[in-house]
């Protein structure tokens, strides 16, 4: 038996012995995850460009996370995301995944899927999953019993499919995409086609009619909707419905498709009868791109400016999460699984380090509610910056900023503080006997490695044996 299925055994067994009592109280969970979106790309958070009447009903009936942290990039936010750690513990990585990657999470890591699984829920990945697509790391051996999707992002593959350049933009030169193989579209473990510029277009509109099909499916049990959009990850593709009618050329198209999608999810959640039993939290993976407006946040995707790793928010659960409202202590991917597990009567995996906490009573407005004291911005391998209540430090050029009153990181005020200056570094040094802070440290967890990773169709167009249309 595996360290894996033993933590998961003892949890099983624990969870059973209680799961009679707990089980009317069990609520839904939905996660909808964007890709790429700026923190004001949407209208809760600021937007004057793009028109996103659903999210700002969303809003209005529920609670806005305004210092909620993800990653820099994707595939570190989503494994924060599953296993309830800094990125760096579950997954130290310098970057991303790419197609046939030998690494991926883990298959030991316990993903908040599997923990509610465990709880008799039924669950899905709908999207984007992008922690390694090689069979041991996909969707359906982290305990999805459902995954309709893309293995990793909707730019990863040749040129010639599309996939490096946006709707209507002429292809770029052979050559760019480096030798990836054909981006494959998944049902379970099967590749059910390779993916081109028309069906980009589609994607939000066949995530939606997914994610509506197993709510549906499973309105009478308990279940986890993990929905990672593709969108607004370049190339930009909205759909034929979408285009050319917003006033921020297809950008603000497909953010205004995805704002479609969430209302059509939270819309059957009404009308099911689901919404006082499910807790709905939409977020972004990271800061946006250039494309987006992260307004009034410093930089973008890819870097530890806020800009680049605080998202915009919403939670909400009619009737639970007050409405109306909003929070800026600090919070973040990693609190998800400790949340989730503790709403759904979830035993917290044994024997293995979590970072996040659970912050059901900072979502339920309680007044004496507290978010994280510190936060460690690491971008890859590396610590950058450390965060102690109001205060930033970036270690490299030892600049400081109070985010409390200078939100945007625009006056470095390191010369009048040193003592926070150096309180700060100190703290960032403690991290050197934990995850580390340049380079893996001795808390950081094992990557799963896969010695003979093969593409899941080849350069050729063939798919991998095994991962044939049945």
């Amino acid at each position: 038996m595996s360290s894996k299925q033993a933590i998961l055994f003892i949890a099983f067994v624990s969870c059973y012995m209680a799961a009679a009592a707990a089980e009317p109280g069990k609520p839904n969970f939905v996660v909808i995850n964007i890709d790429d979106l700026g923190y004001a790309d949407i209208g809760p958070f600021g937007s004057k460009l793009n028109r996103t009447p659903n999210l700002d009903r969303m809003a209005a009936e529920g609670r806005k996370l305004t210092c909620f942290y993800a990653a820099p990039v994707c595939s570190p936010s989503r494994a924060a995301l599953m296993t309830g750690c800094y990125p760096k513990r579950a997954l130290p990585i310098p970057h991303v995944l790419f197609p046939e990657d030998k690494h991926g999470l883990h298959p030991d890591e316990v993903t908040v899927a599997e923990l509610l699984k465990q709880r008799g829920y039924a669950t899905a990945c709908i999207g984007k999953w992008h922690l390694g697509d090689q069979p041991e790391f996909l969707p359906t051996k982290q305990g999805f019993d459902v995954f309709y999707g893309l293995p990793y992002s909707n730019d990863m593959g040749p040129a010639s499919d599309g996939v490096k350049s946006d709707l209507g933009a002429p292809l770029p030169k052979a050559g760019a995409g480096k030798g990836q193989p054909p981006l494959p579209l998944m049902r379970q473990d099967t590749v059910l086609q390779r993916v081109l510029p028309d069906d980009q277009t589609r994607l939000v509109e066949l995530y939606t009619n997914e994610a509506i099909a197993f709510i549906k499916n499973n309105k009478d049990k308990s279940f986890f909707l993990y929905m990672p959009h593709s969108s607004v990850h370049f190339p930009i593709y909205p759909g034929k419905a979408f285009q050319k009618k917003s006033t921020n050329g297809y950008y603000g198209d497909w953010v205004e498709e995805t704002d479609w999608s969430v209302g059509q999810v939270l819309n059957t959640l009404r009308e099911s009868g689901l919404a006082e039993n499910t807790l709905v939290l939409f977020t972004s993976d990271n800061g946006g791109t250039a494309r987006g407006l992260n307004t009034p946040l410093r930089g973008h995707k890819n870097s530890t400016f806020e800009g680049g790793i605080r998202v915009c928010t919403i939670a909400w659960w009619p009737g639970k999460i007050p409405a109306g409202t909003f929070t800026d202590a600090i919070t973040g991917m990693f609190d998800i699984l400790p949340t989730f597990a503790r709403l759904a009567g979830a035993d917290l995996p044994q024997g293995r380090k979590l970072d996040g906490m659970d912050i059901w009573p900072l979502l339920a407005g309680q007044q004496d509610a507290k978010g994280h004291d510190e936060f460690f911005y690491y971008r890859g391998l590396k610590l950058e910056a450390v965060r102690s209540g109001p205060w930033k430090l970036f270690l490299a050029s030892e600049q400081l900023y109070n985010l409390e009153s200078d939100i945007s990181e625009s006056q470095n005020v390191a010369e009048s503080n040193p003592a926070i200056v150096e309180r700060l570094k100190s703290l960032a040094a403690s991290m050197k006997d934990d995850l580390g802070v340049d380079g893996p440290g001795p808390g950081c967890r094992r990557l799963g490695l896969n010695t003979n990773p093969l593409p899941l169709i080849d350069r050729d167009g063939k798919v991998r044996p095994g991962f044939e249309p049945k």
